[in-house]
Parts: structure tokens; C-alpha cells; sequence
């Protein structure tokens, strides 16, 4: 499933306005710490996290993430989103918490 129809299905809003939404979704991941996600993480995954620095970018540019969703209407510094969209990294905003964003995700049959 691609991320736009994932952001459609969720109502996610998404904050890197103007980057293609086409990246095929393999599987998930939820963690905040950094080291943990960096040495699991794979291409294709949607990330769900609550860090908003950036170096949440440069993880997700690292294993080539299809998306990152940051839940709760947290608030994404304008240094990470313009980070983002100078390297191609998609970010949605929920607010939803991480725990529901993941149940949804499942229900959409991602990381099944």
C-alpha cells in the first residue's frame, strides 16, 4: 500500500507539503530511541515516532523509510520539515496516539 493511501485511510495530515506520496509501505516500526530504530530498521517501513529533531531524518534517510508519522498533533520543528523535504523524507502528523496509529496501521494489513 502507498503512503497516500495510507495518510487517506488514517486522515493524516501531512507536513512535508509538495513530496511525492508513492512509496511503497512493507512493514512498521514504533520506537523513540533512535539507536534501537537505526539498528532494526529497514527500507519500505513507516515509522511512528514522537522525536522531532533532526536526526529523526537522517534514521529515516538511513533505511530509506517510506514515511514517518508523528502522532498527537506534536509539533515538528520547521528545521526538521524543511530537512525532510530537502531529502525526500515524507512526514504525516495524527492525533491519534502512537498506540492507536499502530492499531490502525495493522487493521490497513501493515507488518502483518
Amino acid at each position: 500500500m502507498k503512503t497516500a493511501e495510507i495518510a487517506e485511510k488514517m486522515g493524516l495530515r501531512l507536513l512535508t507539503e509538495g513530496l511525492a506520496e508513492e512509496a511503497e509501505v512493507t512493514d512498521g516500526c514504533v520506537c523513540d530511541l533512535l539507536s534501537w530504530v537505526m539498528a532494526r530498521g529497514e527500507a519500505g517501513m513507516v515509522w511512528v515516532t514522537v522525536q522531532t529533531h533532526l536526526n529523526v531524518i537522517a534514521v529515516a534517510c538511513l533505511h530509506d523509510f517510506a514515511c514517518v508519522i508523528v502522532p498527537e498533533n506534536i509539533e515538528v520543528p520547521q528545521a526538521t520539515i524543511d530537512k525532510a523535504k530537502e531529502e525526500g523524507v515524507v512526514i504525516y502528523s495524527s492525533s491519534k496516539t502512537s498506540y492507536a496509529v499502530c492499531c490502525e496501521l495493522c487493521g490497513l494489513g501493515i507488518g502483518r
